[in-house]
């Protein structure tokens, strides 16, 4: 018997096979299938999937045999990956100086017949082979041989898949763990950017009522800029924050909400400062839908709709229907509507269509892209309906 020689680049070859994570890994039909017609068409007993590491061939697929691996030094495998554009074939292996003596030719498989086919890499590596074995002295035709060709390149095609894939799932876990760092960092940002603003805003107003009097106009225009800049950036990361959080929001689970008592917290979180009437119009009683997610859409909707009216009495109509796979919803104002040539980019984060609200703010063009961003993670859309002094009707979805 002849051992088969290593190859000449084996620490880069393990290095690529290692890269699949194939190794002991449980039987798939996939594999299996493809050994059964592998088999069926060279009409021989025994069809393999076999990977070479440094030490064994383990059989990833075994067709014919209970075996799932042996050692390299008897493997007619480890002779094949030696010429990795070839298919190595056998016809007798007892009369072959390289196998006669082999503990498998001698005894149980009876490895007589063998003709097997490279499995190599795109980067060039033979992992392992394609095999069929036959009890007997055999022979294939070229039809039966570019079979085989043809067979090994759909088990490297599955290896492929699987690499990418399991690549996929590391890149996705990576990117999972930035963003948490991501929102550690956004919140610890904002809430420690947001204590100084406070205390500037504060102290700003402290002194404009204690020493307004002894300051002259020109100061005084300066510490309303101070505390109307402090707000405006205070209101920016608010924003920011609120944007950055929307994958965490969205891992909550879904509950039953009665749509009479959402209602009521919407229309408390702004009747007591604002002049508004809210009507709700449902034949529905309750929704199954994530609370904070729709909490977070509505309150940015109805916000908008009070900071940009230029009505005395802002009157906001929400609406709730559902579908056999839907929940559909809308927000109408009888605001000032929205112009055709504004109605796309308002959902564009940072984008502002007024440098300020009727009450002099200035907004941050985060509020509906956050919404726009809420809606469609949760399988929805969101549409805009409005005219020039008709009012704003914001229509969207979210999947059941």
């Amino acid at each position: 018997m002849i051992a088969p020689n290593e190859p000449y680049n084996e620490t880069e070859r393990i290095t690529n096979l290692l890269s699949y994570s194939i190794l002991d890994t449980l039987p798939e039909a996939d594999y299996d299938n493809l050994t059964t017609i592998a088999a069926q068409i060279c009409g021989t007993p025994i069809s393999l999937i076999s990977i070479i590491d440094d030490k064994r061939q383990w059989f990833k697929s075994h067709h014919g045999i209970d075996a799932t691996e042996t050692p390299k030094e008897y493997a007619f495998c480890a002779h094949a990956i030696n010429e990795p554009n070839e298919v190595f074939i056998v016809q007798d292996s007892r009369i072959d100086n390289r196998f006669h003596d082999n503990p498998f030719v001698i005894g149980d498989p009876l490895a007589v017949f063998y003709a097997g086919v490279p499995l190599v890499t795109k980067e060039g590596y033979s992992l392992g082979t394609l095999c069929v074995i036959d009890h007997k002295p055999n022979m294939l035709s070229q039809s039966q041989i570019s079979s085989l060709r043809a067979l090994s390149n759909q088990v490297m095609n599955l290896l492929e898949l699987r690499k990418n894939k399991f690549l996929l799932e590391q890149t996705l876990k990576q990117l999972e763990e930035k963003n948490e760092e991501l929102e550690r960092f956004a919140f610890v940002a904002a809430h420690d950017l947001k204590t100084p603003l406070i205390n500037i805003t504060s102290l700003a107003q402290l002194f404009l009522e204690e020493y307004e009097v002894n300051v002259d106009k020109d100061g005084v225009e300066m510490l309303k800029l101070i505390i109307s800049s402090s707000d405006s950036l205070a209101s920016l990361i608010e924003g920011l924050l609120q944007y950055s959080q929307c994958e965490s929001i969205l891992k909550e689970k879904k509950s039953n909400i009665d749509l009479l008592s959402l209602k009521n917290e919407i229309n408390g979180l702004f009747s007591f400062e604002y002049n508004f009437n809210m009507i709700l119009k449902s034949s529905l009683t309750t929704i199954a839908v994530n609370k904070t997610v729709i909490s977070q859409i509505l309150i940015n909707l109805f916000t908008n709709a009070i900071k940009y009216s230029d009505k005395e009495l802002v009157k906001i109509e929400l609406g709730v229907s559902e579908s056999d796979s839907y929940y559909e919803f809308y927000v109408k104002d009888n605001g000032p509507g929205i112009a055709a040539k504004h109605q796309e980019i308002i959902f564009k984060i940072f984008e502002k269509i007024r440098v300020t609200d009727k009450f002099g703010q200035s907004g941050n063009g985060i509020g509906l892209a956050t919404v726009k961003k809420l809606v469609g993670k949760l399988g929805g859309t969101i549409k805009l309906e409005s005219e020039l002094g008709k009012g704003a009707k914001f229509v969207f979805t979210l999947e059941k």
